[in-house]
């Protein structure tokens, strides 16, 4: 049974600091741990969220794009597992656009992130995957593979005046 998991807000060292490798095949408790990963960013309305979030400095985070009251716009795909990632192509154009995070809930930013990317990582079997991720998608897949090494969506902002609360972006946001 999945637990939920603290998270981590910004100012706790574990969200500076990078991860490290994950040996396979994945034992017991880090099979538990993407467990709890799935069920406390759902809870949390997220559609990504890495180890470090949860206090586990280890290269594991998931990508689950659907759309909840965070990001009502987002589209639905089946949340992937990725370990041990590396982001080995990057697209010359980069996109601005909004972000938010679990570990910084009263924050957006409108962050410049690469339109494209084709990484490779490894699933929770440990087989090898190279896939290629475009726009939103993307997006998550750059926003969680930074908290493997130590950077916020912050450190990414053009300028601070690209920063809104929470609560003005969600106005921002509704009809009418």
């Amino acid at each position: 049974m999945p637990v939920l998991r603290q998270i981590a807000q910004l100012g706790h060292p574990v969200l500076r600091t990078p991860a490290e490798a994950v040996a396979f095949p994945l034992s017991a408790e880090v099979r538990a741990l993407i467990d709890d990963m799935l069920a406390t960013m759902r809870e949390a309305d997220g559609v990504g969220i890495a180890a470090p979030q949860v206090y586990e400095s280890l290269q594991i985070f998931l990508v689950a794009p659907r759309p909840n009251p965070r990001y009502p716009d987002a589209v639905e795909e089946p949340p992937i597992v990725v370990v041990n990632p590396e982001i080995v192509e990057r697209s010359d154009e980069l996109v601005k656009g909004w972000e938010g995070c679990l570990s910084i809930p009263s924050l957006r930013g409108e962050v410049p992130r690469h339109r494209r990317i084709v990484a490779r990582y490894r699933d929770a079997e440990g087989a090898v995957v190279v896939r290629e991720f475009e726009d939103f998608v993307a997006r998550i897949f750059q926003h969680e593979d930074d908290h493997l090494r130590g950077l916020v969506f912050l450190d990414r902002l053009e300028s601070p005046r690209d920063l809104v609360a929470e609560r003005e972006y969600r106005r921002r946001l509704a009809p009418g």
